[in-house]
C-alpha cells in the first residue's frame, strides 16, 4: 500500500500522464493504472488502484512478472510510482496561491486532487517531445506506442504491453527501422542522437543536479531539442514544475480560451501571463490539459 499527500485523485493524475485515450503505454480502466516497466532487468507490469477518498487516499499496488517479484522490485517500483504520479510533492502552498486568484481557484477546485506528474525518466519525456513536435499529439502518441511494442521490454509470457524503451534498448536501431515505424528521417535521427547521449546515465545526472536555467540551456544542446521540447522535458522529465512549455501552441490556444482572451497569446505573452503562478505554472500547464480532456469528452468527472 502506498500512502501519498492528500487530496489525491488517481484518475486526474493518470489522465494528465496520458494525454490520449488511445495511449497503450500509460493504460487506464476507468479504476487501475497499468504501466510496464524494467525492474532489476526485468519487464514487471504494474497496477495501481486508489482506496479511499481523496481526502483519505490508499492505493493498492499489484506488480505481476516472469518471475517472483523480489524487496528490491517491489521497492523499485514503489519509488517509481511516487515519482512519477507526485506521490509526495506538498501543494499546500499551490492551494493558498489558487484560493487567493478566483480564476485558478475555481480550475484548482474541479480538478482537486490532480498530482503533477512525470514520465519514467528523462529520455522518455525526451521522446515524446520529438514525437510530438509539428505533428498532433494523437499522432505523436501511436509513434511512441509502436515505439515501445518494438523496442520496449515486454514480460516473456507473451502479453501485450511493453515498457518504454531505455536509451540502451535503441542500441541495435537505425533510423531505417525507425522509419518503417512512422518516424521521420530527422526524428529518428534526433531519438537516437537523445539515446546515445542519455545511455550511460550520466548526462541525465548532470541534468538532474542542475538548476533550471543550466538544465534548459543544457538540453538545448542536445540536436534535435528546442526551447519548447527543453520546457517539456524539464517539467515532465526532471519534475521541475515551475517549467511552463510557452510555446506550445494548444497550451497557448487553451490558456487564452480559458482566460477568455480575444485571440491566443504568443510564446512571450504567454510567459508574462503565467509568471503570475509560479512557482506552479507547470502544475496549471497540467490543469488546463484537463480542461481540455473534459471539454473534448474523454474525461469524465
Amino acid at each position: 500500500m502506498l500512502q501519498p499527500r492528500a487530496p489525491f485523485r488517481l484518475d486526474l493524475t493518470v489522465w494528465s500522464l496520458r494525454r490520449q485515450p488511445r495511449n497503450a503505454i500509460d493504460r487506464w480502466d476507468g479504476r487501475h493504472w497499468r504501466r510496464v516497466l524494467v525492474l532489476d532487468g526485468s519487464a514487471v507490469e504494474l497496477s495501481l488502484c486508489q482506496l479511499g477518498a481523496p481526502d483519505a487516499p490508499t492505493l493498492e499496488l499489484q506488480l505481476c512478472g516472469d518471475a517472483p517479484i523480489g524487496p528490491a522490485q517491489r521497492a523499485a517500483a514503489s519509488d517509481a510510482v511516487s515519482r512519477m504520479l507526485g506521490l509526495d510533492v506538498d501543494l499546500d502552498d499551490f492551494y493558498s496561491m489558487a484560493a487567493a486568484d478566483a480564476r485558478l481557484g475555481e480550475l484548482a477546485a474541479r480538478y482537486r486532487g490532480l498530482r503533477p506528474q512525470r514520465f519514467s525518466d528523462l529520455f522518455e519525456a525526451l521522446a515524446n517531445a520529438v514525437a510530438c513536435q509539428q505533428v498532433s499529439l494523437n499522432s505523436g502518441i501511436a509513434l511512441l506506442g509502436r515505439l515501445a511494442r518494438h523496442w520496449g521490454r515486454a514480460r516473456a509470457d507473451g502479453a501485450a504491453a511493453a515498457a518504454f524503451p531505455r536509451p540502451q534498448d535503441l542500441r541495435e536501431a537505425t533510423p531505417q527501422a525507425l522509419r518503417a515505424e512512422g518516424w521521420s528521417a530527422r526524428k529518428a535521427s534526433y531519438l537516437l542522437g537523445i539515446a546515445d547521449a542519455l545511455a550511460d546515465g550520466s548526462a541525465a545526472a548532470a541534468l538532474a543536479a542542475a538548476d533550471d536555467d543550466a538544465a534548459l540551456a543544457a538540453l538545448q544542446q542536445l540536436r534535435g531539442v528546442g526551447r519548447w521540447s527543453a520546457q517539456y522535458a524539464l517539467l515532465r522529465g526532471l519534475g521541475r514544475f515551475s517549467a511552463f512549455p510557452v510555446d506550445d501552441v494548444g497550451a497557448q490556444r487553451h490558456l487564452g480560451a480559458w482566460l477568455g482572451l480575444p485571440r491566443a497569446p504568443d510564446a512571450e505573452q504567454t510567459a508574462a501571463i503565467v509568471a503570475r503562478w509560479q512557482p506552479y505554472a507547470g502544475l496549471v500547464y497540467f490543469h488546463l490539459l484537463l480542461r481540455r480532456l473534459e471539454r473534448e469528452g474523454a474525461l469524465t468527472l
